[in-house]
């Protein structure tokens, strides 16, 4: 049984505090973790926005935004604790001329830390921080919560970063990205440097290949305006997959502090060879989803949806890339996430070398691989090779020793924004990004983009519903005798 850990009393205020964000992921977060005795009763939660709206209509906001995104009937007697710590302020938070006493009179001047949750554009981080400085609300144990993406590249992240580092100091800057807060996530940590199992056979004597998929079922549907100025090297690769990438490869830290930690993750990042023009065309492949049928029904195209026939913005993207390091080197990486694919999952796949000798003949078919479920299903699968049951020869069966989180642990454990967001409490930089991590990883992807832009890489096209998306992603693993990953194959 997981046991939960009460934080101590805390203030959090909610910029954007109407908007997507809370509504779906911070509200109901927040709640769940108040269920769980996590949250004291007198903490504060404050949502400030500019729409004008009193406290009892945004606790009737708060109150439908759980009932519809915690999946679970919320108790009335429950939600009456928890409302009273709900409150609502009507202001523009980029206005350093705002009226700030009254976002002030709703906090408490004591030593709890105070949380400032920009639930808001990129763009408008650094006013906002500014405004907070000025105010005088960015002094002692006050934090400031990023959420992605830091900019849109090399040079605004940079900007965005010295903006904020003008106001808060750098360990009082949480950078989040959703996926550190997955249970498997954190996992990876625990599985490769807590088990004499795994970390000896963690390098390229013992590894073939590592894949990273991030595959979505839905388009970008109202998120088309957006989407096309970022596309899924921006959207996803920037910050999911490189995170990803950085927890399966990094070097072990000397322990498990924050710093640590992060300067292995940006050795990784060092250590990532450029995609340079030359090669652009041979290790990736990028992709726009056409018409289609996804759960059977006829969806339609990206450009039919964003109404624009011109756009070369990629929807899907798939990478060979390469850690040259000593641990890693001649080790391929395939990274690849595309939107209006089969079905929505996100996984790693280890895949060991073969036995040097292959004893049972054609019967021996497949290696170990490692199996890292990180969604819908988190949980861990192990395939080795044992011999099929019964009379009539020796059969050899490639199985899973299969670890499921909701089987394994009889009680529902945090999601990924209720673990983060009692991190922040707590102090914990550990599953946060420190600067130089986004700077080093928009670094890699400017150099990236700017390889498609010399090498003229084609934006091929696959249909909406495909597992593996288009056939030349396919190709990139088929040349080098590989194959990607796909439903215990």
């Amino acid at each position: 049984m997981a046991k939960f850990i009460p934080v101590d009393t805390f203030d959090l205020v909610i910029f954007g505090g109407t908007g997507d964000l809370s509504q779906r992921k911070l509200l109901p977060a927040l709640y769940h973790r108040f269920l769980d005795g996590q949250i004291p009763e007198d903490s504060r939660l404050v949502a400030a926005s500019r729409s004008t709206m009193s406290n009892k209509a945004f606790r009737e906001f708060a109150l439908e935004a759980c009932k519809n995104f915690t999946g679970e009937t919320v108790e009335p007697e429950d939600w009456a604790k928890f409302e009273k710590m709900l409150s609502y302020i009507s202001m523009d938070a980029t206005d350093p001329d705002a009226d700030w006493d009254k976002l002030k009179a709703q906090l408490v001047d004591d030593d709890r830390p105070t949380i400032f949750y920009l639930a808001v554009t990129p763009k408008i981080y650094v006013p906002i921080c500014e405004a907070l400085g000025k105010a005088g609300l960015s002094k002692g144990d006050a934090r400031v919560v990023l959420e992605k993406p830091i900019g849109t590249d090399l040079e605004s992240a940079r900007a965005i970063n010295a903006g904020v580092g003008a106001v808060f100091r750098e360990d009082h800057i949480y950078r989040i990205d959703h996926y550190l807060g997955k249970e498997t996530v954190q996992n990876l940590l625990v599985l490769r440097f807590g088990n004499t199992l795994f970390e000896p056979l963690w390098n390229r004597t013992a590894i073939d290949h590592i894949q990273i998929t991030v595959s979505e079922d839905v388009g970008v549907g109202d998120r088309a305006g957006y989407y096309d100025s970022a596309g899924a090297v921006r959207d996803m690769l920037q910050n999911h997959l490189l995170q990803l990438l950085c927890l399966i490869a990094m070097e072990p830290p000397n322990s498990v502090t924050a710093d640590e930690i992060r300067t292995e993750k940006i050795k990784v990042l060092n250590a990532l060879r450029p995609v340079e023009a030359k090669c652009a065309a041979q290790e990736t492949v990028r992709a726009q989803y056409g018409p289609g049928t996804v759960d059977g029904k006829q969806v339609k195209g990206y450009l039919e949806e964003l109404d624009n026939q011109d756009s070369k913005t990629e929807t899907f993207v798939a990478i060979k890339a390469w850690v040259d390091n000593w641990r890693w080197a001649r080790v391929p990486f395939y990274l690849r996430t595309g939107k209006r694919m089969r079905s929505r999952h996100s996984e790693i796949v280890v895949q060991f070398r073969e036995a040097p000798h292959a004893m049972f003949g054609e019967e021996q078919a497949h290696s170990n691989r490692l199996i890292i479920r990180l969604q819908p299903d988190e949980g861990v699968q192990l395939y080795v090779q044992i011999k099929e049951p019964g009379p009539g020869g020796l059969r050899v069966q490639s199985l899973p020793l299969n670890l499921s989180y909701a089987e394994s642990f009889q009680l529902r454990y945090p999601d990924a924004y209720e673990r983060l967001l009692m991190d922040v409490v707590r102090g914990n930089l550990s599953l946060f990004m420190r600067r130089e991590e986004v700077e080093e990883a928009w670094e890699w992807v400017d150099g990236l983009l700017d390889a498609w832009q010399d090498a003229k890489v084609p934006v091929y096209t696959y249909s909406a519903g495909l597992e593996d998306g288009p056939v030349e992603a396919r190709m990139l693993l088929r040349q080098d005798e590989r194959d990607w990953w796909s439903n215990g194959k």
